[in-house]
């Protein structure tokens, strides 16, 4: 008679676990051997794309998850996945059109602009006092700097030098409550002046009557009056219950450094010249007609005296004789006096 005990029970139970752990492992290595078969994978991958989907991406944030700012973090890497590929689609529209810049550019014989010459120096700012709107820069007139150079940093313009020495100079900063800057919209094309406001920002005014900026668009230097280059980038255009501002460009990338280029050249009116004015001597001159040279023989040069000048005899009544007599009067050559080369 089998004898069932404590320790037989234990070895019936080890040996069920056993044979249930053995049957397991066949099924699941029977069901990868299956999913092998197309008949079969067709139907397993749609079933495990969708668990696998379900468990990854629940439909609610878990507790755990917002407290330990995991779903922030997701949510923050899904906003980068997307913005990487936004950015990788403008990358090649912008590599397209670079190349049929290049294209056209070359096509057109297109002379490009010519390098800027400048000076790069380090700048020191003021809080407060009369001098908190502008920046000290270590390099002056010995470095190359001139009188009215334009300083520009990363971000775009700064200002202009008002104050050259020989090795520093002042630079006046375009948010300055006295700086008055000609702008354009760079997409809209409207032009107006900016008036310094702020360290942060600046005001437009004098706008054209039915023209109006483009929310966000760039606002860069017109160059009208000469003072500063066409191009150089200024800020952004924002509108405000005050009217338009500018959001400055050098605020964003606010370093230590400057670069000083030199001013454009603004030439001096020509002034067009009055027509001359005839003298009376002149007019008299160009009245009288001219008279013709008398031919001197080549041997002499000696100018010739003027007869004196004699009035003229009076003349006899005509009278039956008189006619030959004048005839052989006149028909009797004058003897030219005697020159001295002749003599």
């Amino acid at each position: 008679m089998a004898r069932f005990g404590p320790s037989g029970q234990k070895t019936a139970a080890r040996g069920a676990r056993r044979l249930t752990l053995g049957v397991l492992m066949a099924a699941a290595f029977a069901l990868v051997l299956a999913q092998t078969a197309p008949q079969i994978s067709a139907f397993f991958v749609p079933a495990r794309t969708t668990v696998s989907d379900r468990l990854r991406a629940p439909s609610e944030i878990s507790l755990w998850a917002r407290i330990t700012g995991q779903a922030e973090r997701e949510r923050r890497i899904r906003e980068l996945e997307n913005e990487v590929r936004d950015l990788a689609r403008y990358k090649a529209a912008a590599i397209s059109m670079a190349d049929r810049l290049e294209a056209y550019e070359r096509i057109l014989n297109l002379m490009g602009e010519p390098p800027e010459k400048g000076v790069t120096a380090r700048v020191t700012t003021e809080v407060d006092g009369p001098f908190s709107q502008t920046l000290l820069a270590n390099a002056g007139r010995l470095q190359g700097v001139e009188p009215g150079a334009v300083a520009v940093n990363e971000g775009g313009l700064v200002g202009r030098v008002i104050h050259l020495g020989e090795r520093s100079s002042r630079i006046l900063l375009i948010s300055d409550y006295s700086s008055r800057l000609p702008v354009l919209g760079e997409v809209s094309g409207v032009r107006a002046i900016m008036y310094g406001q702020d360290r942060e920002g600046g005001r437009l005014s004098d706008l054209p009557e039915d023209a109006d900026f483009v929310e966000g668009e760039r606002i860069l230097t017109s160059g009208d009056g000469g003072a500063y280059p066409r191009g150089l980038v200024v800020g952004s255009a924002r509108k405000d219950t005050s009217g338009w501002r500018v959001r400055l460009a050098m605020r964003d990338h606010g370093g230590t450094y400057v670069r000083m280029i030199q001013p454009p050249v603004i030439l001096a009116p020509v002034t067009e010249l009055p027509p001359p004015q005839e003298t009376p001597a002149a007019a008299t001159m160009q009245a009288t007609p001219a008279r013709t040279p008398q031919t001197q023989s080549p041997q002499t040069q000696a100018p010739q005296t003027p007869a004196p000048q004699t009035q003229p005899a009076p003349q006899p009544e005509p009278s039956a004789s008189s006619p030959s007599q004048t005839n052989a009067a006149q028909a009797e050559p004058a003897e030219a006096s005697p020159t001295p080369g002749e003599e």
